[in-house]
């Protein structure tokens, strides 16, 4: 069985222990209908049977049920008559792969039942349990004690989730400043998960709204401190969202500073590149500006060492001057001209 577990509570006590659900029903039949009496079921991965064998015990309403069996519903709470249905979103931070764990959590509450079906592991409803039978007035109000314990239990799981995302945030800054390569992928990953987190915590406003005008119609004197104290925890989740829409907006900021900086390096890289390139043009010109002006002798000298045996020049007196004179010319020349250009 998926019932992890059950009682009666009569007057804020834990009064019975039922070994099955059947004998649940039978001692809650038997138990005074003043509104102090209650029984509260707490189910884990529980199998559509048995959902549905709570479900027309209690008459649950269909669409809940369907609800239940589907799983993976947003926050809410729905009214049908006097059963409450309401689905929360706990969650969890694993730092090591900075992903946020989002759990899924059913709450039916009527006038003498809570029946709470847990997706995941978390959160630890157990210790919500005992600290509700720990303290016998607050439980005396009956199933909407419940209702308020389960709520604060999984705000205040909030918590941890924000220190984990800040922490990243903080490692980011200090990656995107320092140049590192990989931080946009990181970047990007969590916002993903902040955007998650912000699903499933944003639905509580309209839920703590319902919650309350639902406490006003039903609720006398003695229910005024459960009403407090949900309004409590309805600051506690308007604050986690602020801090949500904050990360959001701070990793946006983040992402454009980043790739404003990785602008400014693709440009500091390009000027560097164009000055290197520059500089080796500089070194081209110089090289070809040598080679030329060697090159003018060379091929003065070259046709004059030509072994041909009619050549006007060849037999001439001044044809030496003339040949090493034409050379220093042409080199000469090509060297003034080079320098001139800014070649050399």
């Amino acid at each position: 069985m998926s019932v992890v577990d059950n009682a009666i509570y009569v007057d804020g006590r834990r009064a019975v222990v039922p070994t099955s659900l059947d004998h649940t029903f039978e001692e809650l039949k038997s138990c005074p209908t003043d509104g102090h009496s209650f029984c509260w079921i707490g189910m884990l991965r529980p199998s559509d049977q048995e959902i549905q064998a709570v479900a027309d015990e209690f008459g649950l309403h269909s669409l809940a049920v369907e609800d239940t069996v589907t799983a993976h519903q947003r926050p809410k709470l729905e009214r049908y008559g006097d059963l409450l249905f309401v689905v929360l979103r706990p969650a969890r931070y694993v730092d090591p792969v900075e992903v946020v764990e989002i759990g899924e959590v059913h709450l039916f509450v009527g006038p003498d039942f809570v029946i709470t079906v847990r997706h995941a592991e978390e959160p630890d409803l157990g210790a919500v349990r005992k600290r509700l039978e720990a303290d016998p007035e607050l439980l005396h109000h009956g199933p909407y004690a419940v209702l308020y314990a389960v709520l604060d239990k999984v705000v205040d799981d909030y918590a941890p989730v924000l220190d984990g995302l800040q922490d990243d945030i903080d490692e980011i800054e200090v990656q995107v400043f320092g140049g590192d390569p990989g931080v946009s992928k990181r970047i990007y990953t969590l916002t993903r998960e902040v955007i998650e987190f912000q699903r499933a915590v944003e639905p509580l406003e309209a839920l703590f709204t319902d919650l309350r005008e639902r406490l006003k119609e039903k609720a006398g004197a003695s229910d005024l401190e459960l009403r407090r104290a949900l309004r409590d925890v309805a600051d506690h989740a308007t604050r986690v969202m602020e801090r949500i829409e904050g990360f959001r907006q701070l990793l946006t900021n983040i992402l454009t500073v980043n790739a404003a900086l990785v602008g400014q390096r693709q440009n500091e890289e390009m000027a560097r590149m164009t000055q290197a390139g520059y500089d080796q043009n500089e070194q081209v010109k110089r090289i070809s500006s040598w080679a030329a002006i060697l090159f003018a002798p060379t091929l003065v000298a070259s046709i004059y060492g030509m072994n041909f045996d009619v050549m006007p020049e060849l037999h001439w007196a001044l044809g030496y001057p003339f040949a090493v004179l034409l050379m220093v010319l042409l080199g000469t020349g090509l060297y003034l001209s080079f320098k001139r250009r800014g070649w050399l």
